[in-house]
Order: structure tokens, then sequence, then C-alpha cells
């Protein structure tokens, strides 16, 4: 039996648009992606996949259960033999029960002879593959893509989204897909390196556009300020698409290049007299918390110092410049999780720490007097994070620009436009559990929209990428498991530096392991049990049962793989060690 090696497929892009694709269905589907970001002008390849389109019915069962009702189905029926599965997802691809409904009923998208070739769907010539007028703006969604939008209602629901992934290590035949079937191209690994707005006006958009249906389809949350950002910013890349935008001119890259090496021969440190005669600290009287289960405590006071990569706790000012008196505690914040707290509404700044132990990860809440003392620390936290103190180049440059965040969430007095000049949709830009009084949610859009009225295109999508960045639940990927010993279903979530086990219905986290002190992860493949080896000899075991095995596998290699790109702007995508990280097979 031969078939030829590539074929059309119908793919929906993360702006949800549909176009036809020559896709090679003999390699693996990972490098299938590379191949077809390469012709899209889509750099970093490797943080995409495909996935297959799911139903609202998929979110109501877990892989296994769905396993069990197909087997008894086929039975009944005495249908043929259940086939060996070749690939992790089969269970969509090959049950009518469990396809898309409109998949096949579309007079848009129907199989048809190869004498006469013509699809409804708009295919992208050579010309505009890749260009930025195809691929750097969005057209408004069709009916038919609004249709696929699928909106899990609760965390559970959330999880079962991520049985949908292709089986990297396999080729896209193998996986029960056909000729014009149609597939999605998504960001699986939300890790972006290098966004340059110079070179990925492509990339910068369609990441927007994910972020931006997440957002509506509510598979993240947010608060109704945050909401009203991310409204204000989606209505500044609405009215600025058709506006020209300013070009750079080469004495800018010329100015930047230069500024860059300055930073780089000082050594990423300012230079001040200071710097050289003392270390620079952070001193201040804070509220803290220990949050803990089942317990009521309230925030106390105390004065801290954020010194060389320490925060440290006293009881006053005056004890910390005491020698013989020892701290209260003191945390490293190297490797430390740092998440924003902030309701300018209710006047609340805070920063919740998550601190590598060796419990896994303990909690420390920080809570800010004000706005100002609220972006100093929070700056000094980010950057002692990742290994640098308060003398770095950037501790100026990040308090500044988390000073601009917050000046975009201040309430305007009033709109900077006449509201009747615009026809604002309000379902199209907050999400459903926001659309009360239409007229005064869009009266707020409005008035939000007034701080950010002077971005342009970029960096209206940029600051929406970076608002959905600092979002709690950002990049976390979930999985129903059982771990071993344990009776009741639990959550699982993987991030780029970190697994998570979580409360099922709540998504309370229980413990954080991050990847640094993961010292090898295995599979039984008949079993479906994951064993995650630890540093401290710890063994985490436990069986995936909203999804095969494989895909948690693999979300745990990419983002090893992922964390080993270097700075290096010739680096070459090295496919073999993304394989070897994330097939399975040694």
């Amino acid at each position: 039996y031969f078939t030829p090696m590539h074929k059309t497929l119908r793919i929906q892009l993360p702006d949800l648009r549909f176009t036809d694709c020559q896709v090679d269905f003999s390699i693996k589907s990972f490098n299938a992606v590379v191949n077809l970001c390469k012709e899209l002008g889509i750099r970093h390849p490797e943080e995409l996949s495909f996935c297959k389109p799911l139903d609202s019915d998929h979110l109501k069962f877990n892989y296994g259960s769905l396993q069990k009702a197909e087997r008894s189905r086929r039975v009944t029926l005495a249908a043929m033999p259940v086939t060996p599965r070749h690939d992790t997802n089969t269970f969509i691809a090959n049950s009518e029960t469990l396809r898309r409904k409109s998949t096949n009923s579309s007079p848009m998208h129907k199989k048809i002879s190869r004498g006469d070739i013509t699809i409804g769907t708009p295919k992208l010539n050579s010309k505009s593959y890749g260009s930025d007028w195809s691929l750097a703006m969005s057209p408004p969604p069709t009916e038919e893509a609004r249709e696929t939008i699928v909106r899990p209602k609760s965390l559970v629901e959330k999880a079962r989204m991520n049985v949908a992934w292709l089986d990297s290590s396999l080729s896209i035949m193998e996986q029960g897909i056909n000729e014009f079937d149609t597939i999605l191209l998504r960001y699986k690994y939300f890790a972006f390196y290098d966004l340059n707005p110079k070179e990925d006006p492509v990339r910068i958009n369609l990441i927007y556009e994910q972020a931006k249906w997440q957002i509506l389809n509510e598979e993240i949350d947010c608060t109704e300020e945050e909401m009203l950002l991310f409204a204000s910013l989606q209505l500044q890349v609405g009215l600025q698409a058709n506006v020209p935008q300013p070009q750079d001119d080469t004495e800018d890259d010329i100015e930047s290049a230069l500024n860059e090496l300055q930073i780089s021969l000082d050594g990423g440190y300012t230079n001040k007299a200071e710097d050289i005669t003392q270390i620079p600290q952070l001193t201040g009287y804070l509220k803290y918390l220990k949050p803990r289960r089942f317990t009521l405590k309230g925030y106390k006071t105390c004065y801290f110092v954020c010194k060389d990569l320490q925060l440290s706790s006293w009881k006053n000012s005056e004890d910390s410049t005491d020698y013989s008196q020892e701290p209260n505690f003191t945390i490293c914040l190297k490797g430390c999780e740092v998440l924003p707290d902030v309701n300018i509404h209710q006047g609340r700044y805070g920063i919740k720490l998550s601190v590598p132990s060796s419990d896994g990860m303990s909690d420390l809440w920080l809570r800010c007097e004000s706005e100002s003392q609220y972006a100093q620390w929070m700056a000094a936290c980010r950057l002692a994070a990742k290994g640098k103190n308060l003398a770095d180049y950037g501790f100026d440059q990040e308090v500044s620009a988390i000073k601009a965040f917050l000046s975009m969430q201040h309430p305007a007095h009033s709109p900077a436009i006449n509201p009747s000049t615009l026809d604002i949709q309000v379902e199209d830009y907050v999400a459903p559990r926001f659309v009360k009084r239409k007229s005064k949610v869009r009266q707020r859009i409005l008035e939000a929209h007034a701080n950010v009225k002077d971005l342009n295109l970029i960096e209206a999508k940029m600051n929406f990428i970076k608002a959905w960045q600092s979002l709690p639940e950002f990049g976390v990927s979930l999985f129903v498991v059982k771990f071993h010993g344990e009776r009741k279903e639990e959550l699982v979530g993987i991030a780029y530096n970190r697994l998570m086990r979580m409360v099922l219905q709540s998504g309370e986290h229980i413990t954080t392991w991050r990847y640094n002190i993961v010292k090898a992860w295995n599979v039984n493949w008949e079993t479906g049990h994951m064993m995650i080896q630890l540093g401290n000899g710890e063994n985490v075991i436990f069986q995936c049962i909203s999804a095969e095995c494989k895909v948690v596998h693999e979300f745990i290699g990419g983002y090893i793989f992922l964390s080993m790109r270097s700075k290096d702007s010739s680096q070459v995508l090295n496919e073999e060690l993304f394989h070897k990280l994330t097939g399975g097979w040694t």
C-alpha cells in the first residue's frame, strides 16, 4: 500500500483562522511542526505542537473511562476487535462517537476526489507564507471558527483538554489523521524564548491571539480589574491595526547595540561609587504571612532587609543593625517563584513567594504599603530569583517597568475616546462571567483604555502578553491523576520550571517540586504509571487518568529541553535531544 508523503491538512492557527497546508505525514509530528513553522515564518517552533479538535463532550469524561466506554460499545455492536494502539490519542481520531460533529458535516470542508480539489478554506501561497501582512495581523474569527471554541467549566475540565496533544515522537499518519482533516496548531510550552518585537511580529501576534482566547474562554482565571486591562489592550490593538506603525531607524539599532555592549562591559553593574564600597540593600517594614493549610492566622508586621539574594526578617530596624541579634528568619531568594497579588482598587500590593525547600516549596506572602514600595520590592525579588542582586543594571529598569504596568491599571476619570464613535461588542472583550450590565462594562473598558491609548500595535500586544504571564495560573498545564497508595483523584500541574500536586476541586497547592531537584523520570508503559525520582531519594509515583502518561512525559521533557536553550543567536535546534528527552525510549 503506497500513499503520498505530503498531504493537505486543514490547520487552525492560534488566532482561530483556518488555512490549508501541505504537511509531511511520514516524519515525526515534531519535525512536521518545525517544517510548517519554517514555511509560516514562526521562530522557535519547538514551543508549538499539533493537537486534535476537542468537543465539549470530551471534557465530561477522563481518558480511562472513555477507553472503557469505547470497548463496551464495540463489543455490543459485535464490531471488529480493537487493534493495538500505535499512539497516545487514537481514541479521538478512530472513534466516530468522539469526532467533532462539524468536521465532516461542514459544507466548507469535505473530502473530494483528487481530480477536482477545491477546498473552502484559504490556502497561503508562497508569496504570503510568513509575511507580516498574512500572519502578523489577525482577521476576526468566522462563525465556523467560533463553533470550535471549547469553554472548560472547572479545573477538571481544564485538565481534560490536554488529552488532545499529538505524540511528538510519532508521525501524523500513525495517529489516525487523514488527508483534509482539521488539526490545531497551538503553543504547548509557555516558555517563550527571545521574544523580539523587530524579528517576531508573526510570533508575537500568534502568542497574543492564543493568550486572548485563553482569557475570553476562561481557560485561565483573572480578576475583574485584570480583565478590564486585557479588554483595554485588546481595544488598543484593534484601533492600531489600521494605523501606520512607526519604523525603527538604523541609528536606534546601533544605539541599542552600544548600550548592550556597555552593560556587558560594566559586568551588569551601574557605574556608581557606592556600588564599589558597599553592597546595596533594600529595607523597610512589610506585612508578611506564612500560609498554612487549615489555619486562620493574619499578617504580621516586621522589618525586612533584602541584601545579596537574602531576605531577612527582624522585629524592628534597631535589631537589624545590632550584630548580637539574630533575624527571625532568613530565606534565599535565588530560584524562588515570584507572583504579584495586586488589586489597585482595593489598595492591595502583595508579593507571593514560593521558596525551594527540602519538602518541595514553602510559601511566604508579603504586603507592601504603597505602589512605590511594591515596585521596589517586586523588582528586588524578581532579580534575586534570577541570581542577581540590587547592584544589577536592570534593577532601576525593572522598577520603572513595574510602575508603568501598574499605571495602566489605574482607573481613569473619563474615556479618551467618544463612546458614540465606537461599536464595542462587550462579549468580544471580556469573559462571559463579567458580562452583566453591558453599558456599564463598555464604559469601564473605555475608561481603562485611557491609560493605554498611547501604545503602538506591538507595544499593546507585548503588554497584553506580559499581563497574561503575570497571572497566577499562567503556563500551568493540568492533569487528573491518582498518586500511588491514594484512592482519591488529584491534580498535577506542570509549569516551565516545576511540578505541582494540587487539590482536585479547589486547585490548592499541596507540594511543589522544581525540575532542578528531579533526578530522573520514568514511565511504566504497561501500567501507565509515572515515577519522578527526586534528588533526596524520594520517588513520586502517579497514574494519569485524564490523558496518556506519554503526554505528561512530553511536557516534563519538553520544558527541560527548552530550559537548555542558549543565548547564541546562531544556535541550531537540537531535534535529537528533544526526542531523547520526550520520546520515552532509550
